[in-house]
């Protein structure tokens, strides 16, 4: 008698778990793995770009030199890192491939480049990564004069071979997300493997558009 009263609930029970089980939302809840916790100092899920960014600046010719009183224009392209690591200290080690150029107003050395860069934020908890330093190694390639120096003419610097290294460094500001400026310095010679090491160095600034 009492199990006989008692199949009609059970049959209702059955049909209700049936119901549950064929609901796509509540059967995916109920077979649904917590989510994972996120990682520390994951990288952005964007898109990735070969170009991570591009800057268009100014410089003055080595004031000190025989191309002072002359001016110049540089574009320089950096490109996304090869390598990318979740830790912001190892992160900083990897550099950026770089490639620019400068052309001088005066008729005085000309020149394109290749390298790396590397970037690092100053005083990251403080200014939230708003400053940060760079420092570029590479080659440089121009269009200056070579050889002894007393077979350069006047008003040129005697660079001694082609091409040359070409060292730089700047300190700059991160005016929005994607806007930064930053003063420049740079620096090409050749280490005294050629007959005369004079070089060439340059005071400038920069803007940089970063995508």
């Amino acid at each position: 008698m009492i199990a006989r009263s008692l199949r009609p609930l059970a049959g209702a029970l059955a049909l209700s778990a049936a119901a549950l089980a064929g609901t796509p939302g509540i059967a995916a809840d109920l077979g649904r793995a917590p989510a994972p916790a996120p990682v520390p100092y994951a990288s952005p899920v964007r898109p990735m770009s070969i170009v991570s960014e591009v800057r268009i600046g100014g410089s003055v010719q080595d004031p000190g030199s025989a191309e002072r009183n002359t001016s110049n224009i540089n574009g320089e392209i950096l490109f996304a890192k090869p390598l990318i690591s979740v830790d912001p200290f190892w992160q900083a080690f990897v550099p950026r491939p770089t490639a620019g150029g400068s052309y001088n107003f005066g008729g005085r050395t000309s020149y394109g480049y290749l390298g790396a860069t590397w970037t690092v934020d100053l005083f990251p908890e403080t200014l939230n990564r708003i400053v940060f330093l760079e420092g570029f190694f590479g080659a440089g390639f121009h269009d200056g004069m070579t050889g002894p120096k007393g077979l350069v003419p006047p008003g040129f610097n005697a660079l001694g071979c082609n091409p040359l290294f070409r060292e730089a460094a700047a300190l700059g500001f991160r005016i929005t997300e994607h806007w930064s400026i930053m003063a420049t310095v740079e620096h090409m010679s050749n280490a005294g493997l050629c007959v005369e090491n004079r070089g060439l160095t340059n005071f400038g600034g920069k803007i940089g558009y970063t995508f």
